[in-house]
């Protein structure tokens, strides 16, 4: 018999409406005990932010970095860009739209002061390196990897890459569930959840429907660049996209998004080498539920933010999500540090950044993949 697999998605939903459900009824001591675990996890996560983004991003940049040729930086520049323009469009549609959608402040951070409960003990982990810090290592190494041809340091950057994914898979995941329930669970007993909740809800509606527009409008852009009819070629692409709302992996989708793509006309060779490499690099789908979902969540405690923030806040994030692909919630992994370091995110808002963005992360992955068609198609033109 098939073993049935419980996936993160439904355990973050349950650990959300148990939270939900049992703030009120609880007796204090054991919210005590979800609230010491919480002070403790939201600790450990904070030390091993700087470690998964040198563990992730070097060995990602140096890879990157090997197949030196015309091919590679019209891609890597294609990939990028549609990252941070689907950064900005996300922004824009966020500035224009949450303020109506969004009408109350929710102090997280306070909650836990508004039910007078607190753990039973605290416990300090210092990271080793902050975020920055870990950044700037993570892009001179990796493009030092690029260029040197030694091969000591590139395999010890690929052993501590499979370290840190295992930390993620068997750690950070499995965890993440009571957290986020502790996290709940103490907002409930603030009475906060419920505006909470309301918010979360039309946030998803708003960033699903950006998805589809953004789509359309790639595969218009990519339509008018190669000659071809943008929306033959978005139905031609269209089983990439719901392979990936099953796999939920841009790497699993692989398979399903090359055949596709040849189907528009895409030639094999470009197909070959442009698909698995926006695979790892091409991350608009994700960068416009990251950016909405940070702006949502700004707004709702009132936080100060402006243009030149989220601006820099797109550019860096499109370059730490090469990490991404292929770890389960790899892009929103890859994005704490940033969201920490440059907008200023604690523990809390780091924790329903991952839930909001867990809940919709199939469809992200579905946008990730159609896309690299479009792109595709563009470098398949200009390459003539």
């Amino acid at each position: 018999m098939k073993k049935f697999r419980f996936g993160l998605l439904p355990r973050i939903i349950v650990a959300i409406a148990l939270g939900v459900a049992l703030g009120g009824v609880l007796p204090e001591w054991m919210v005590r005990v979800f609230l010491t675990f919480n002070g403790v996890f939201s600790q450990f996560l904070g030390f091993a932010i700087p470690l998964i983004i040198v563990g992730m991003v070097i060995p990602a940049i140096g890879d990157i970095g090997r197949g030196a040729g015309r091919m590679l930086a019209i891609t890597v520049a294609l990939a990028y860009g549609s990252t941070v323009v689907a950064g900005l469009a996300s922004y824009f549609t966020g500035a224009l739209t949450f303020p109506s959608l969004i009408d109350s402040q929710v102090q997280l951070d306070a909650a836990g002061e508004a039910t007078k409960i607190t753990p039973f003990f605290t416990m300090s982990i210092p990271p080793v390196m902050d975020v920055m810090t870990a950044l700037v290592m993570a892009f001179v190494v990796g493009l030092g990897l690029a260029y040197v041809k030694g091969d000591v340091l590139r395999s010890a950057a690929k052993e501590f890459e499979k370290i840190i994914t295992m930390t993620i898979e068997s750690v950070i995941i499995p965890l993440l569930p009571i957290y986020i329930f502790g996290i709940f669970l103490d907002m409930t007993a603030a009475g906060e959840v419920y505006r909470v909740l309301t918010v979360f809800i039309k946030i998803i509606g708003v960033i699903f429907l950006l998805h589809i527009v953004w789509l359309m409008f790639l595969y218009v852009v990519s339509g008018l660049v190669s000659g071809r009819n943008p929306f033959k070629m978005l139905s031609t692409m269209l089983p990439a996209y719901f392979t990936a709302l099953g796999t939920q992996s841009s790497a699993a989708t692989i398979p399903v998004t090359l055949a596709q793509s040849r189907k528009m006309g895409v030639s094999e060779q470009v197909s070959g080498f442009v698909v698995p490499l926006c695979a790892t690099i091409h991350m608009s789908g994700s960068m416009l539920k990251i950016v909405a979902c940070a702006m949502a969540l700004m707004m709702m405690q009132g936080m100060a933010f402006n243009f030149m923030l989220f601006f820099g806040f797109i550019c860096l994030l499109a370059i730490t999500m090469v990490a991404a692909a292929g770890v389960p919630g790899g892009a929103i992994m890859a994005a704490l540090g940033v969201l920490a370091s440059v907008l200023g995110f604690s523990p809390e808002d780091q924790a329903l950044m991952i839930s909001l963005y867990i809940a919709m992360d199939s469809f992200g992955t579905a946008c990730n993949v159609t896309g690299d068609g479009a792109l595709a198609a563009i470098v398949d033109k200009i390459k003539g």
